[in-house]
């Protein structure tokens, strides 16, 4: 099995292979973290879960996808391996793992994951961030702490009661996620829909499919070409 080890000096991988144009994602700067020993099957499910799950509207939403994977690979809580926390049952976008990924924004999307791989983070996807559900959604649980939008989803930690400041508000950030639609398009629907009520429910929300124009250059490259069923 190969197996990669990088430092990244750059602070942005671009693939040159294709004719999206990630800047145009680059809405926030990166952070580093340490590098990963990973192999070319990580390289893989980290692309995978980044691919159907980021809304697949720009680099930053791909990005806070993957930093949200590698802080819970780095927690112990969610599996051991990069696979098996993409993997884990209930946790993804149903078929992560075995749907078709045909998209000429491919190389895009994993050359942000190697870079991911080798350290990159969103500043905002701390790493105590290890949950995400899509844009719009409400819960009015209070131990939920949300920290940013990107790419279709809404990211939050939970929070213990010890943590919990004196006032807080969670639905704020969600609440102005909005992304306008263009005249004569029909908007497409989240492809999980959470109820109010359980934990689970919450794990069940992080599926979201985009339209064309929702996305910015790479999104809308992906989403024009791909429709997995």
């Amino acid at each position: 099995m190969l197996i990669f080890v990088g430092v990244v000096a750059s602070p942005f991988i671009v693939s040159g292979c294709t004719t999206s144009k990630l800047a145009d994602g680059m809405t926030t700067s990166s952070v580093r973290s340490s590098s990963y020993a990973y192999s070319a099957k990580d390289k893989e499910c980290l692309a995978r879960a980044m691919f159907f799950e980021s809304n697949r509207s720009s680099r930053d939403g791909l990005v806070a996808v993957g930093s949200v994977v590698m802080n819970r690979l780095k927690s112990g809580e969610y599996g051991d391996s990069v696979c098996g926390v993409v993997g884990q049952k209930g946790q993804f976008a149903p078929g992560v793992l075995s749907r078709p990924m045909n998209s000429q924004a491919l190389p895009d999307v994993q050359a942000a994951a190697e870079s991911v791989l080798k350290g990159e983070r969103h500043p905002k996807v701390k790493p105590e961030v290890m949950f995400f559900h899509t844009a719009g959604l409400k819960f009015p649980y209070k131990n939920m702490h949300y920290t940013t939008v990107a790419g279709g989803n809404a990211f939050y930690e939970k929070r213990s009661r010890r943590k919990l400041p004196a006032v807080m508000e969670p639905e704020t950030m969600v609440a102005s996620a909005e992304q306008p639609t263009l005249p004569g398009v029909v908007e497409q629907q989240p492809a999980t829909v959470a109820s109010v009520g359980s934990d689970a429910a919450l794990a069940s929300a992080m599926s979201f499919q985009a339209t064309p124009e929702d996305a910015d250059a790479i999104g809308a490259l992906i989403v024009s070409q791909d429709r997995p069923m």
